[in-house]
């Protein structure tokens, strides 16, 4: 397949598959977000008990079943395009060689059904991280519980029934953006989140919050006429202003999750299809090459445009500048600095010409 065509591919089913994952993730932290019980939450911080906090939340892995679900279904779709796209030939008696992918109980699909899983694991237990620490500094600053809570869970939006803002579903990261715990025991060194912008008064602290890249810019007039005034910001405004912000970073959240997962389905389903040709004796590995190729993106890794063009044999690997060795972009065995955010994928030229000549020779078939 062409470097085009392969370009071409992988786009139309990140077109197709990206969305789903995107949504079952943002799905997953909604349902969980709607079946907590504000009540019990509450209760639990008022005994100033932040574990039990947490636990009542229910983070656990099934809630992520459907967006576990939804990256299978594309490794199978980008396994099933693959092998559609292989060129036509015939074996040396002439039948056509039929390719296909074999899409359930597969090594392949078992090991991406643990690597999923792992993602989960520590995806969820990076977000209990972030809630209790937030938690546990809103009851130390003397915060009112149910505020605490809320602050972690967002509030019920009553026209659509569903909660909005608080940081649940964020990395520890985006949590600390929001509103950042340390900050107030050491504000020399660890940066203000957005709360903590906002509430300070400070016109060069709320002017930095309007730098931030996923704000609702709908608040902007608002926060400015506060800084040309030297009036603070009502309460009930940041609150509304965080919330909004927080959301926009959970959309982003749920964003990048799709589009890693659905390149890490994809890639990693080209390689195992072309795989299970060969363990079916319909190809051999001597006669397929593989080819990384770098698109052109606005943040490019250097080390990823030095591998452009760089090809290798099927069963040797890629070796990056500083010597990772990988076996095609979005290797799961690979460090997160090379796949994650990465689009570069691979072209797997198979010379079909020179397989079926060695087949026939070997056959005896002139």
């Amino acid at each position: 397949m062409s470097r085009a065509s392969t370009r071409r591919e992988i786009e139309e089913l990140l077109a197709k598959f990206e969305p789903d994952i995107t949504q079952a993730f943002l799905a997953a932290v909604d349902d969980i977000r709607s079946s907590i019980v504000l009540r019990v939450v509450v209760n639990l911080l008022e005994k100033g008990d932040v574990q039990g906090a947490v636990a009542a939340m229910n983070l656990d892995h099934d809630a992520f079943a459907k967006f576990e679900l939804a990256i299978v279904n594309a490794y199978n779709g980008g396994g099933q395009a693959f092998v559609a796209n292989l060129p036509k030939m015939s074996d040396p008696s002439g039948n056509r060689v039929v390719w296909h992918f074999g899409v359930r109980n597969t090594p392949g699909e078992a090991e991406l059904r643990r690597h999923s899983a792992a993602f989960v694991t520590a995806a969820t237990e990076d977000i209990k991280q972030a809630i209790g620490e937030s938690m546990a500094e809103g009851l130390a600053k003397g915060q009112n519980p149910t505020q605490t809570a809320l602050q972690v869970i967002g509030k019920v939006n009553r026209v659509t029934g569903k909660r909005e803002g608080g940081i649940l579903g964020l990395t520890s990261q985006q949590s600390d953006y929001v509103d950042n715990p340390r900050y107030r025991l050491n504000p020399d060194v660890e940066p203000p989140g957005a709360r903590q912008q906002l509430e300070s008064g400070d016109p060069a602290m709320m002017k930095a919050y309007l730098k931030r890249g996923r704000r609702d810019k709908r608040f902007d007039k608002t926060i400015l006429k506060a800084i040309k005034d030297g009036k603070p910001l009502p309460k009930e405004f940041i609150d509304r202003v965080v919330g909004r912000y927080s959301d926009g970073l959970l959309k982003l959240r749920g964003e990048a999750v799709g589009l890693n997962e659905t390149m890490n389905a994809l890639a990693k389903s080209r390689h195992d299809a072309m795989q299970q040709q060969i363990d079916a004796g319909k190809a051999e590995s001597q006669d397929v090459t593989k080819v990384w190729h770098h698109p052109a993106e606005e943040h490019p890794r250097l080390q990823h445009i030095a591998m452009d063009g760089k090809s290798v044999g099927f069963e040797e690997q890629f070796q990056m500048p500083d010597g990772t060795l990988m076996r095609y972009p979005h290797d799961p065995d690979a460090p997160a600095k090379h796949t994650i955010f990465c689009r570069c994928r691979t072209e797997y030229r198979f010379n079909a010409i020179d397989a079926l000549i060695r087949k026939r020779r070997l056959a005896g078939v002139q």
